[in-house]
């Protein structure tokens, strides 16, 4: 009993410690978050993009996205994609994404991601607001789907979308880092982004004096602690150093080898002014 007695208060205190570090460890991570607003780079310009996507130079699925600002306030992302070839014999997918933001805040609003394969069917729908992000997730079909819900609290958010326009609009020198949080779907994950320099990248849709950044990814937990991602390591993007900064190619170190994503080719629906 005595010895049990005196490790009571020893314990208590390991235990105050460990509970203390792992909350400033959580503080450490989020003091780092970027707090810049949106910057005054020019306004991305509606446009209709085609991209490619594979590994080691072999396409297995192609993409199709629209870029609109259907009203003064709204900006909105419709995005397609499908395996294609020998790929889809062995892995059907097609992919359906809707996403809208606040042009100003450049905040998201809505998304909703629809991914059908050959015997099952997702949708998943997030609701962001100041405060947050609202998760519903569908899996099947008719009698047998079933909805899962999640809520999770954390204050300026962003999608893929969003998070693509918010560093878009930024300086981009090199050498920077930008730190923020990203709900793409299913986790909340903190994406560290930091400039590595200037290049010139060549791709299918032409040639381009080119922004390379690197991008790491840790997943956020219910604790808001930090967690290796278990399929992602990191990639790197080209962005075309222009007035326009598309997304010219994207190559992820993941859980399979190397994949990648490369723009075929652009059509914007106005001149720029």
């Amino acid at each position: 009993m005595l010895i049990q007695t005196k490790l009571r208060p020893t314990q208590c205190v390991i235990t105050v410690l460990f509970a203390f570090c792992t909350v400033s460890l959580a503080a450490n991570w989020q003091a780092t978050l970027s707090k810049d607003p949106p910057g005054n780079f020019p306004v991305l310009r509606p446009l209709h993009a085609s991209y490619r996507f594979g590994w080691s130079g072999f396409t297995a699925a192609t993409g199709e996205v629209r870029f609109a600002r259907p009203s003064e306030d709204r900006f909105q992302f419709d995005g397609t994609g499908r395996t294609i070839g020998l790929v889809r014999a062995l892995w059907k997918l097609d992919v359906n994404h809707r996403a809208v933001a606040n042009a100003e805040t450049l905040h998201p609003i809505d998304t909703q991601q629809t991914e059908s394969y050959q015997s099952k069917k997702i949708v998943t729908n997030l609701t962001f607001t100041n405060s947050g992000v609202a998760r519903s997730r569908t899996e099947g079909e008719g009698g047998a789907a079933g909805t899962k819900t999640r809520q999770f609290s954390f204050p300026n958010l962003f999608d893929l979308h969003t998070a693509a326009l918010y560093l878009r609009s930024q300086p981009l020198r090199d050498r920077s880092v930008y730190r923020i949080v990203v709900y793409p779907a299913t986790n909340a994950y903190l994406g560290t982004v930091t400039v590595v320099g200037r290049e010139k990248i060549s791709v299918r849709a032409g040639t381009y004096n080119a922004i390379k950044l690197d991008l790491q990814l840790k997943r956020i937990n219910k604790r808001f602690e930090l967690e290796p991602h278990r399929k992602f390591r990191r990639a790197t993007i080209w962005v075309s150093d222009d007035p326009e900064r598309l997304l010219l190619r994207v190559e992820a170190q993941v859980f399979v080898g190397t994949v990648f994503a490369e723009l075929q080719s652009v059509h914007f629906d106005a001149p720029r002014s």
